[in-house]
């Protein structure tokens, strides 16, 4: 099963347990981000932000530092919570030797804690570096950070989660998933930024980037 067709099982899953009016507040939000008019990312062409951020086991990794091994394939995603980024990590960790075999490194992001990004790449046997932006710093570099609306964070409060404890910060923030290809010379040579948080780049699109970068 692709990720594609993986994720739209979710969705039909998400779809059939769902209350209906928690359902139209998710939908709502992903409706006001796609129709807001803002440039959420930053865009193919343009220099990749640098950054240095705490692995699973407390390491430092810097990207500029990741890309003189080779070009990198950075991702952001929710959190461990997120059955769409549990799929999506998944999907990705099924074919890092196809990206490692093309010279590529994958790199996945989150605003969780450290303590839960550790908990998720044991629980998902994750390989790749799995590192945690607790304040959102580097999403904000990247243009894809968000408030989580009140909306939104009524439901999940409901549903017992408190995102700003999960993530150990003060503040209730997220990412626009997104998918980055990066080359040695740290130029963003393609973008795939996606508010509808139930969609994701699949990996046989990473691997056909892999392959004309």
């Amino acid at each position: 099963m692709s990720l594609t067709q993986a994720l739209a099982e979710a969705k039909q899953e998400f779809i059939a347990h769902t209350p209906l009016e928690i359902q139209a507040e998710m939908f709502r939000q992903i409706r006001e981000q796609q129709e807001s008019g803002f440039a959420y990312g930053r865009q193919e062409g343009q220099k990749a932000k640098d950054f240095a951020l705490k692995n699973a086991l407390g390491e430092t990794i810097s990207l500029y530092e990741e890309l003189s091994k080779g070009p990198v394939v950075l991702t952001f995603y929710r959190g461990g919570w997120c059955p769409f980024c549990n799929r999506q990590l998944k999907a990705y960790q099924k074919v890092l030797p196809d990206i490692e075999a093309l010279g590529g490194q994958l790199i996945a992001i989150s605003p969780q804690s450290p303590d839960n990004t550790l908990s998720q790449q044991e629980k998902e046997e994750l390989t790749f570096q799995v590192l945690s932006d607790t304040h959102g710093l580097v999403a904000a570099f990247y243009n894809i950070l968000y408030d989580v609306p009140d909306y939104i964070k009524n439901i999940m409060e409901k549903m017992g989660m408190d995102l700003a404890e999960y993530n150990a910060t003060n503040r209730w923030i997220l990412p626009i998933p997104s998918t980055y290809m990066i080359d040695e010379s740290g130029i963003i040579r393609s973008a795939n930024v996606n508010p509808d948080f139930m969609q994701r780049l699949d990996p046989e699109d990473i691997l056909h980037e892999l392959r004309n970068l």
